[in-house]
């Protein structure tokens, strides 16, 4: 693989910066109305008498199943045909099915609105990463995808903060119609300003092979061992991830007895920490391979930080002062965040060019159908069974904190990737 692709010789470093800026205001959506929902759960449990299974499947399984199982379709159409295509098709559909769940007379509607929503979003990041790693050259692609990651947090914060407040002023339906409806401008913006790189040659005219085929891709990732084991650490790390994400706004409601608004804003608050933790982890793992010359620093550096963090969560999930509960979140959000950006790049790193949407694809369908499918439902699950003798409250917590543990795991795929990390990469023509 070359380190420098045709558009990042093509174009101008403004009009990279542009297209940078449009992928992370369509993730910030993403995310945004992807996260939104948590913060309704409870207008919506009372208004559907739903039980904490349930909602742990409207904000998890549910999700994560239709999610994963499109991501590898539209990312192999993306490998093809137009990226941007997808991407604005994406963008449209998923801001659509938001605002279609304000308008749900049933829960079956909500859960069926809500997949309308998953179909939608997984087209939006695996054409994101692969236009970027045609944008930036690989000594900038982990720090170019960490800029992207900040759209988590950043998107995160929003869902919270607007969720929050917008069902304490609007109600639970009207703050999901004035999320979702937004994104089809956005949409229309990716279709015209955004130009698709060839794909057809790369630098010094060398034609590329034409796009493999999906069987093909998909043994050609099979067989790298890192690749595999960094998707299953992205994948256990999601669970913990999205089970917080999903269940934190209702712990503070239930253990704490916060306001909605202001568990909304303390969210965002945790959410916009996060951001630092998410440049941290590309600026780092970038830094630290440079200046020793080993690329297991992309895999080291996640590693690191999804075992310093578990300490911190499992005392704010069990801390009875609200101070101590929110210091110890703060610091296990940064922690949890440094793994997009190495992630992200080590994906983009060992696919080559026609193969990376697909790459992206997969690591997401990971992180979702693992973390996303597993992680809001356990806790719930764990909370039901534990209520009658806990309480609300402290079920919530005793469930938050036994998914915690699950980053230990995580951190054992991310040393194991990094074993063979350089061996994967000189098999793959790629740049250490």
């Amino acid at each position: 693989m070359a380190s420098t692709s045709p558009a990042a010789e093509r174009y101008s470093e403004s009009y990279r910066r542009y297209v940078l800026a449009v992928l992370v205001l369509c993730y910030i959506a993403n995310v945004m109305d992807r996260n939104v929902l948590a913060q309704l759960l409870e207008p919506i449990r009372r208004e559907f008498h739903a039980s904490d299974a349930e909602l742990g499947l409207l904000s998890g399984i549910a999700f994560a199943f239709f999610y994963s199982v499109f991501g590898i379709p539209l990312a192999a159409w993306a490998d093809r045909g137009s990226r941007r295509s997808v991407l604005a098709f994406a963008v449209g559909l998923w801001s659509v099915m938001t605002a279609l769940c304000g308008a749900a007379t049933s829960f079956a509607g909500l859960l069926l609105a809500r997949v309308g929503t998953a179909v939608g979003e997984a087209g939006g990041s695996p054409p994101s990463h692969s236009l970027i790693a045609d944008y930036f050259p690989a000594r900038r692609r982990a720090t170019a995808l960490a800029l992207f990651a900040v759209a988590v947090p950043v998107g995160g914060a929003l869902g919270a903060f607007l969720g929050g407040w917008g069902n304490e002023l609007y109600g639970w339906r009207r703050t999901l119609l004035l999320v979702g409806l937004p994104g089809v401008l956005l949409a229309l913006l990716v279709r015209f300003t955004i130009d698709e790189p060839s794909r057809d040659a790369a630098p010094g005219g060398v034609v590329v092979a034409p796009p493999p085929r999906l069987r093909e891709s998909a043994r050609f990732l099979w067989r790298c061992r890192a690749f595999r084991h960094l998707t299953l650490a992205a994948g256990l790390h999601s669970v913990v991830i999205y089970a917080a994400g999903a269940w934190s706004n209702s712990f503070l409601l239930r253990a704490h007895h916060v306001s909605s608004g202001a568990a909304g804003s303390w969210m965002a608050l945790l959410q916009v920490a996060g951001i630092g933790g998410t440049l941290l982890g590309g600026l780092l793992a970038d830094a630290l391979s440079r200046r020793s010359g080993d690329a297991r620093w992309y895999l080291w550096v996640p590693g690191i930080a999804t075992v310093a963090g578990v300490p911190f969560q499992l005392l704010g999930y069990q801390a009875s002062a609200l101070a101590v509960v929110l210091g110890c979140f703060a610091v296990s959000t940064i922690a949890g965040a440094t793994f997009f950006g190495p992630s992200f790049a080590v994906t983009q790193s060992i696919a080559p060019p026609r193969m990376r949407a697909l790459a992206a694809a997969v690591l997401l369908f990971m992180q979702t159908m693992i973390g996303l499918g597993i992680g809001p439902w356990a806790v719930g699950a764990v909370s039901d069974h534990l209520r009658p003798s806990l309480g609300d409250g402290r079920a919530l917590g005793m469930g938050l904190t036994l998914v915690a543990l699950v980053n230990l795991w995580a951190a054992a795929h991310y040393a194991l990737s990094a074993r063979t990390y350089r061996a994967d990469l000189a098999a793959a023509g790629a740049m250490a």
